[in-house]
């Protein structure tokens, strides 16, 4: 299903994108050295429900996953990349932690990533791949207007993604949004350009470059979501919800 939201809706899905963006922000400052990642879906649950919101992963269970999720927020630790299972860990100095939250508000989802380096250890190969999906990230969203093609993001995601020397997993990236969290079309981190689905306004589309630092390999956790690294190497992932407009796009996950 492809969704083209009206004006009402599009309001609506910038309430849910900004709530998105301000709990992560809020989750970005308290991620420090000894916080606890229970800890961190604890909070992520009570802004959630104080807001008046409801949570995207809670009930999720997808055919890959081993569901339901049960949990508010997807915690990923160094070589784990997706669906991070929160679980009892206690972040140490120089850990790389990927927060990908989704939340619907009014009937309208959003959907948001972050990473970042915890404490005052910084390696510099954790912030270089952190500020790699971050422009790949940018690229995508450059790319995406009216009458552009899902394959025109793609190639601008993979092509800073390569050139910056990452190897891209297709299986798992970007989606449409909308009343639901997942939804058609698909937008993979590699493409073609001039392929696949034309943009329109008042379509939404959560865009997530990520990688991993010399594999494009993933194995799962006996948990049956945590999915990680096959070499046991670093991972980062940068995530925005977008709505297509008349004159480009709009970023929705952005703290208000």
């Amino acid at each position: 299903m492809i969704e083209i939201l009206g004006p009402d809706e599009l309001a609506r899905a910038k309430r849910t994108g900004a709530l998105v963006g301000g709990i992560l922000q809020a989750l970005r400052s308290r991620a420090t050295v000894g916080a606890n990642l229970l800890d961190i879906d604890r909070w992520a649950q009570r802004m959630i429900l104080d807001a008046g919101a409801q949570s995207c992963y809670v009930d999720y269970e997808p055919s890959f996953g081993r569901g339901p999720f049960g949990h508010y927020i997807c915690t990923s630790v160094n070589d784990a990349v997706l669906h991070g299972l929160p679980h009892d860990y206690t972040l140490a100095d120089g850990d790389l932690l990927s927060l990908d939250l989704a939340v619907s508000l009014d009937g309208i989802a959003a959907d948001s990533a972050i990473s970042l380096v915890v404490g005052a250890s910084q390696p510099s190969e954790s912030v270089e791949m952190i500020h790699a999906t971050e422009r790949a990230l940018a690229a995508g969203i450059a790319a995406a207007r009216p009458g552009a093609r899902i394959g025109d993001i793609s190639h601008a995601i993979g092509t800073v993604l390569s050139e910056a020397g990452y190897p891209i997993n297709t299986e798992f990236g970007g989606h449409g949004i909308g009343s639901t969290m997942h939804q058609d079309p698909h937008v993979t981190n590699a493409g073609r350009p001039g392929r696949g689905y034309t943009l329109r306004p008042g379509l939404l589309l959560a865009l997530e470059p990520w990688v991993m630092a010399d594999t494009d390999e993933l194995v799962t956790d006996p948990d049956g979501w945590t999915l990680r690294s096959a070499t046991g190497c670093r991972t980062a992932h940068s995530e925005h919800t977008i709505a297509i407009t008349d004159d480009g796009a709009e970023i929705l996950t952005l703290p208000a």
